[in-house]
C-alpha cells in the first residue's frame, strides 16, 4: 500500500553549499536538466523551447506571495513574529485581503509563549502619504488564530501587509529576507495574492521566454493554488501513512477547465503546485461523479483520495466534463476548493504528461511526487544534477521531465 512507503527510501545527501542562497542575475540562465524517457542531458533554461514537444501546453500557478510575516513588540519589549498562513474570517483570500476593518487568520507565532489567548493586543503604527496614519492591533483569539483590527478604512489588509509585513523566504536559505527578494521570489506572472511560498519552478521564466514559446505555438494556461508553509515541512514519520498533508486552496475558471479538456495528453505542468492542482481537479471530478449532491462549499480533495479501492476510475475527459456540468448546474463561473492530495509512488497520473520543476529537499513530499512521476530514475536524475554542479531548491536550477513517449513520438 502507498501508506506503507518508507521515507528513508527517498533521501539523498544534499551538501549545504549546493543550496542556492540567491538567484542568478538572469532568471532564464539557470541550468535545465532534460530527462526524456530515461536519457539525461543539460541545457540552459532559455533553451526550453527547443526541448518542449511541439504540442505541449504549459499550465502554471499564478499565485503571488504575500508579505506574510509581521513583527510586533510586546509591552515588555519582547519581539513577537506572526506568520499569516490562511484566512479564517472571511475564509476567501480575496475578501480577507480586501477587508478594510478586521480579519482573522490562521497563524504561526514565534517567541509568543507568554502572549496568551485573550491577553494583551499587540500594536503597530504606520503612516503612508497617500493613505494617512493607521494603528494595527493583533489579538490572539486561539492558539493558532489571530484577529487583526485597524482604525483607518482607507487601508485594506493587503496594503497593511505590503507596507508592514516581510516576504517569507524559505527557511533552508538560512538568511533574512532582502530587498531584492521582493522581485526575485515572485514569478513574472504572479497575480492573485495568497501564497506564503513561491511556486518556484516558475521563477525561471521571463516575459521574453513566454513570448518565444507562444510564438512557437505553445499555449500557456493559468490556474491558482495558494502555496502554504506546509510545503517546506519534511516527512518526519517512518512511513508516509503517518504524515498529515497540509491543505491548500485551488481556484480555477470554467474556461480553464474547457481548455484543459482540449489539452489532455499534452499538458506540461510548471511546478509541483500545478501538478497538485491538475491532479486534484481530476479527483474532484471523480468525487462529484460519486456524490453529485455535494454543495459547492463541501468540495474538497482528501489526502488519500487517489488511492480509493474498488472504484472504476473515469477518464480525465469524463472527470473534467463532470465538473463542467456541475458548474453549469450551480451557475458557477469558477471553482474554489481545498486539496490535501498526496502524490507518491504508486500514484496514477491522469492529467499531467510533462513537468518543469526544481530540485527538492530530501525527506519531502515534493520528492515523493517526483519519484511517482519518473519512477526509480529520480535517483539517477538527482545524482546527475549533483555531479554536474546544479544548484538546488527554490533559487536553484530546473528540470524538464518527460518520462513517457509523447503522442507525436508514437
Amino acid at each position: 500500500m502507498v501508506q506503507d512507503i518508507t521515507i528513508q527510501d527517498y533521501i539523498y545527501d544534499l551538501p549545504e553549499e549546493r543550496i542556492a542562497k540567491y538567484p542568478l542575475a538572469n532568471r532564464a540562465d539557470s541550468q535545465l536538466l532534460v530527462y526524456r524517457q530515461g536519457e539525461l542531458r543539460s541545457q540552459r533554461f532559455y533553451q526550453l523551447g527547443d526541448e518542449l514537444p511541439a504540442e505541449a501546453v504549459l499550465v502554471r500557478n499564478n499565485s503571488k506571495v504575500i508579505h506574510a510575516r509581521l513583527l510586533f513588540r510586546r509591552e515588555t519589549g519582547a519581539q513577537v513574529e506572526i506568520f499569516c498562513l490562511e484566512p479564517m474570517e472571511p475564509t476567501s483570500y480575496e475578501l480577507s485581503l480586501q477587508s478594510h476593518e478586521s480579519c482573522v487568520w490562521h497563524c504561526m507565532t514565534g517567541n509568543a509563549k507568554r502572549w496568551r489567548v485573550g491577553g494583551e493586543a499587540l500594536v503597530r503604527h504606520l503612516e503612508l502619504p497617500e493613505l494617512g496614519a493607521v494603528t494595527l492591533r493583533a489579538e490572539r483569539v486561539a492558539h493558532d488564530a489571530v484577529r487583526f483590527v485597524w482604525d483607518n478604512q482607507r487601508y485594506s489588509f493587503a496594503s497593511i501587509l505590503d507596507a508592514m509585513g516581510i516576504l517569507p523566504i524559505p527557511p533552508y536559505l538560512n538568511r533574512e529576507t532582502e530587498a531584492q527578494d521582493d522581485e526575485t521570489y515572485q514569478t513574472v506572472y504572479a497575480k492573485p495574492e495568497g501564497s506564503v511560498a513561491a511556486p518556484t519552478a516558475g521563477l525561471h521564466f521571463t516575459p521574453e521566454l513566454f513570448e518565444e514559446l507562444r510564438g512557437r505555438g505553445h499555449k500557456v494556461l493559468d490556474l491558482t493554488l495558494h502555496v502554504g508553509a506546509g510545503t517546506f515541512r519534511p516527512v518526519k514519520s517512518d512511513t508516509i501513512g503517518e504524515h498529515e498533508m497540509h491543505r491548500e486552496l485551488i481556484s480555477v475558471s470554467r474556461s480553464l477547465l474547457e481548455s484543459l479538456r482540449e489539452a489532455l495528453g499534452y499538458i506540461v505542468a510548471v511546478g509541483t503546485t500545478s501538478v497538485r492542482s491538475l491532479e486534484s481537479l481530476y479527483h474532484l471530478g471523480c468525487r462529484v461523479q460519486r456524490e453529485p449532491e455535494l454543495a459547492p462549499m463541501e468540495l474538497s480533495v482528501g489526502q488519500w483520495a487517489p488511492y480509493t479501492e474498488d472504484y472504476v476510475w473515469p477518464t480525465a475527459e469524463e472527470a473534467l466534463g463532470t465538473l463542467l456540468i456541475y458548474m453549469e448546474r450551480h451557475g458557477l463561473e469558477s471553482l474554489s476548493f481545498p486539496t490535501a492530495i498526496l502524490i507518491a509512488p504508486g500514484y496514477t497520473f491522469r492529467m499531467v504528461s510533462g513537468l518543469i520543476t526544481n530540485f527538492h529537499q530530501p525527506h519531502s513530499t515534493l520528492l515523493l511526487l517526483i519519484a511517482a512521476f519518473v519512477g526509480s530514475d529520480w535517483r539517477r536524475i538527482y545524482d546527475y544534477a549533483l555531479a554536474h554542479d546544479y544548484r538546488f531548491l527554490s533559487y536553484g536550477d530546473s528540470s524538464l521531465l518527460l518520462p513517457r513517449p509523447w503522442h507525436s513520438e508514437g
